[in-house]
């Protein structure tokens, strides 16, 4: 069996990506692979950052006998185990890295605290002079948290006096005629 080294076309339309390849040379372009061995994003701002290549297992298929395509001999010259660019490869990814652009931090709303009723409630007792009983607090607090649950429950309903206005002024018009009549 021949085997080449070329590349698989991934991505789409207008925006190519290409998976290198170790590929039996009869299959298609996009056909069945052997192994994968790298890629290549030719849309990559950073010239010397768009190949990425397994090294070891291009150097084994090499000694094995396949052969690289003609673009794949020039990206293997540059950027293979020996390749005459590969400093400057590290060095445009470093710069890609540090340029990369990062979300912001998301937005944490806070939530509103629950006002205590207790709080309220015992001073008023004190004040009044009178002893608080051990059931009259308890009463006192159930009764404000059902009420703070119910709230929170139901969405509140903003008034709409513009909504209201136009029904009774689209009904004082239709009087007005029928008074005219009369007359």
């Amino acid at each position: 069996m021949a085997v080449r080294i070329r590349m698989k076309r991934m991505g789409r339309r207008h925006r190519p990506f290409y998976r290198v390849c170790a590929v039996d040379s009869r299959k298609a372009r996009d056909g069945r692979v052997i192994e994968y061995l790298g890629h290549y994003d030719p849309m990559v701002p950073e010239t010397d950052s768009r190949v990425t290549l397994n090294g070891e297992r291009i150097d084994y298929w090499l000694s094995v006998g396949a052969q690289p395509s003609d673009k794949m001999s020039v990206l293997i010259k540059k950027y293979g185990t020996n390749g005459t660019h590969n400093e400057q490869r590290l060095a445009a990814l470093e710069r890609l890295k540090a340029n990369k652009p990062t979300a912001p931090a998301p937005f944490v709303v806070a939530k509103p605290k629950a006002e205590e009723p207790l709080t309220e409630a015992v001073p008023d007792a004190e004040a009044s002079g009178e002893a608080p009983t051990d059931e009259a607090p308890v009463a006192e607090t159930a009764a404000p948290a059902a009420e703070a649950t119910e709230a929170a429950a139901e969405p509140k309903a903003t008034p709409q006096p513009e909504a209201a206005a136009e029904p009774e002024a689209a009904a004082e018009p239709e009087t007005a005629p029928a008074e005219e009549k009369k007359e």
